[in-house]
């Protein structure tokens, strides 16, 4: 197979499985490559050229690792310069936005280290006042996040720096900030029991602590659109995923959730009855 910059990381992998392991030695940042789920987001849309620039590497190091696998570089092929995605005009409540009124906060150095920001997000919204806008820096667009927001009147805006790098403002015009509240409600698990006893036999379990985010809630999201109505996911997760919660009603499921200390959480999701 010729490959050049452009070359899809879909591509690599369709034509020769054992690329996956090849390209995991190149960057330590390709090991979430190994999670099915963020390859198939990922990997059909990412070229040689954008991973490189996502691992700190050269397309060069791709090439020089791919040919012993019998890839070959395609070097009569001309290399336009890859486009990065195109940023929407900014809002009206970004244009001439001062200094003092933009609340800036970076997570991820807290994600790098499979820690939950919801706290401290909870935090920095609750704190906003008229007229201020807040800044997420993430690697990522925040989705649950801002489908979050959003229902809290929240406006959205997201801006792609670079393919490390994504910035999420978020303002609300409306004066009452004290009302803002990111809190979802957990279901009792009063009848954890009686509803184990109903889906005996009808569970699946999924482990999803090994994960980094946003990783838990799509893994939990793929299982649930393959679940047969009749059966219960069963979930072992490190936290009350608070954004799932609110996606999970939305989507017309029920959950009860059992902490049972730090860092053990478990899950019954199932449809609505």
């Amino acid at each position: 197979m010729l490959i050049n910059e452009q070359t899809k990381i879909a591509a690599l992998l369709k034509h020769n499985p054992d690329a996956l392991e090849a390209i995991i030695t190149i960057s330590p940042d390709f090991k979430k490559l190994r999670n099915p789920i963020l390859r198939k987001i990922m990997a059909g849309r990412t070229s040689i050229s954008m991973a490189s620039k996502i691992g700190g590497c050269s397309p060069e190091d791709f090439f020089r690792t791919l040919q012993p696998l019998g890839f070959e570089v395609d070097k009569n092929r001309i290399i336009e310069e890859e486009k990065e995605p195109e940023n929407k005009a900014l809002p009206d409540y970004l244009k001439n936005l001062p200094p003092e009124k933009l609340v800036a906060f970076d997570v991820r150095a807290m994600l790098a280290e499979g820690n939950d920001p919801l706290k401290y997000i909870q935090q920095k919204v609750k704190a906003l006042e008229v007229g201020q806008v807040l800044k997420i820096i993430n690697t990522f667009e925040p989705i649950p996040l801002i489908k979050l927001l959003e229902k809290q009147g929240f406006q959205s805006h997201v801006k792609y720096i670079n393919a490390s790098c994504i910035e999420t403002y978020f303002y609300n015009e409306s004066k009452q900030q004290g009302a803002i509240n990111l809190d979802t409600e957990t279901e009792s698990s009063g009848d954890w029991d009686i509803l184990l006893k109903r889906y005996e036999n009808k569970l699946k379990e999924i482990d999803v602590r090994h994960l980094e985010m946003p990783m838990p809630m799509m893994t939990i999201l793929e299982n649930l659109e393959q679940l047969p109505d009749d059966m219960a996911l069963y979930v072992n997760h490190k936290r009350v995923p608070v954004f799932l919660l609110t996606e999970l009603k939305d989507r017309g499921f029920d959950y009860r959730i059992k902490e049972i200390q730090e860092g053990e959480v478990y899950l019954l999701i199932f449809k609505s009855l």
